[in-house]
């Protein structure tokens, strides 16, 4: 195997050495308020849902929390210095709500403070600060006052945020996202339980919920909330402050279960339509997907006119986080239900002749399939009229890591090898295919919270010592995507 990497690795250079010379603004990392910042009840800030989910025994691998996390808040200087070595053009990061407007109203300027400290540290290190205004963390307040994203009260909470955000921080930030996943908080959130606020039908795990309906509620209170967002963005700042918005969206992508079995081709778009176009159809076409209308019936809700105007192109570009395929199968024999099921299919790791799709990461839901990465850039590029494509998030696990020590983790040429063939296929898309990729974002910078999984799974390029000090330590892929910075130009020259 070590062979064939270094092979692919030097091959891959000696590619990326013909492109031309001139550079703009690429390559990314990335993480997000709650998984890294800590100081949870420090600043003036808040609780978040998050805060309140992760306190709750049983709720996160062995009770861990975000209390501490990775403490960027004490120590951003550190880690901005580690990527300016490293050599990024953007820092992806998120800003805690809870931190700005820690009763939902009231602008708390310790925490206006804090983001401006951490953009002014980035831009002088020359890195362009790229920010997500939701990032999962809703203030615990909101929660409580009005059901969180279940109540189209949330919206104007949310417009009021969006807006002191842009007005603390868009004379420096131009390169603002309203949401990150949306598919996976409402789905996780308030379909199986596995998120904050934990809500399901499921009353073994959840107290409350409903999983038939009430991911699809929350979809439509963060795309109209988006859409008043971007709507006030352009209006009150964008003229001004020179930025661009978007929203990102996570994507899988899939090929038929059999090629030769129509109703598998036709599940394969389908598969599509339910993960991609469930947000993305709207802020395109002012709509769901017609697949979605048919199966979910009405317990999807309906826009009204003005929602659909306000929709319809609420982006400057599209933000897309990338991860893992399956192969898919049609399966009309499901009654619905809630969005799996509602799908007809299923999603496989195998095709019908038992070839596996990829290795598998040490998140049992990630496989590597780089060719996956240019499969989901051209289906978005041709679905809505060859959009700006920023690639905000995609990354692995690697198997065994967490349970290495510290010498054997840092040595990690699956992550390696897994940087490599993907940033080749988003080549392809770009070079071949001609789709508008602008930027490629690792997942993640270090090593933090990993949502339900805590501390237990680890995806940084940094590794982080957690019984000594939170240290940072450089894995060997650190190395390797400074080589690919290096040597490769995007976005592509035209």
């Amino acid at each position: 195997m070590m062979f064939s990497f270094l092979c692919t690795f030097m091959y891959l250079f000696s590619t990326f050495s013909t492109v031309s010379a001139k550079k703009k603004p690429f390559w990314s990392v990335a993480s997000a308020a709650y998984q890294v910042e800590g100081a949870w009840n420090e600043g003036g800030r808040s609780p978040s849902i998050w805060d309140e989910f992760a306190h709750t025994p049983g709720k996160v691998h062995d009770n861990e929390n975000g209390d501490v996390a990775v403490d960027f808040y004490h120590r951003y200087l550190e880690d901005i210095a580690l990527m300016k070595e490293m050599g990024v053009d953007y820092f992806r990061f998120s800003i805690s709500w809870s931190r700005i407007l820690p009763d939902g109203a009231t602008v708390n300027m310790e925490g206006v403070k804090f983001y401006n400290d951490v953009i002014d540290a980035l831009l002088v290190a020359g890195i362009t600060p790229f920010v997500t205004l939701y990032h999962w963390d809703l203030p615990q307040i909101l929660d409580q006052l009005y059901g969180g994203w279940l109540s189209e009260n949330i919206q104007e909470p949310f417009v009021l945020y969006a807006s002191t955000c842009f007005r603390h921080f868009g004379d420096r930030v131009k390169k603002w996202l309203t949401f990150n996943e949306p598919l996976t908080f409402c789905l996780q959130g308030y379909g199986d339980g596995s998120h904050a606020p934990g809500r399901c039908s499921d009353r073994s795990k959840c107290d409350e919920g409903d999983s038939s309906t009430e991911p699809y509620i929350c979809s439509k209170n963060v795309l109209v909330s988006h859409a008043k967002a971007v709507a006030l963005y352009r209006k009150n700042f964008q003229k001004e402050q020179e930025g661009e918005i978007g929203i990102t969206n996570t994507c899988d992508f899939g090929w038929p279960y059999d090629p030769d079995n129509v109703a598998d081709v036709v599940a394969f778009e389908r598969y599509q339509e339910f993960l991609c176009g469930w947000w993305m159809d709207p802020i395109n076409f002012g709509d769901y997907p017609n697949s979605m209308r048919l199966y979910v019936g009405d317990r999807l809700p309906t826009f009204s006119s003005d929602e659909t105007a306000l929709l319809q192109n609420s982006y400057d570009f599209i933000g897309l986080n990338h991860y893992t395929s399956r192969f898919v199968q049609a399966d009309m024999t499901s009654k619905g239900g809630n969005l799996y099921a509602d799908m007809r299919v299923n999603s496989l790791t195998e095709d019908v002749n038992g070839n596996p799709i990829g290795p598998r990461a040490d998140s049992s839901w990630e496989y590597s399939v780089p060719q996956g990465i240019r499969g989901i850039l051209n289906w978005v590029d041709q679905r809505y009229n060859r959009p700006s494509i920023y690639l905000t998030e995609n990354g692995c696990s690697v198997p065994g890591e967490s349970q290495q020590n510290l010498e054997d983790s840092l040595h990690d040429d699956f992550r390696s090898e897994w940087y490599i063939n993907y940033i080749w296929n988003v080549y392809q898309a770009a070079v071949v295919d001609g789709v508008d990729v602008r930027s490629y974002t690792a997942w993640s910078m270090m090593d933090n919270f990993e949502w339900a999984d805590g501390y237990d799974v680890r995806f940084g390029l940094y590794h982080v010592e957690y019984d000594n000090n939170l240290t940072r330590v450089a894995k060997d892929s650190v190395n390797t995507y400074k080589k690919i910075m290096a040597n490769y130009t995007f976005p592509i020259q035209r």
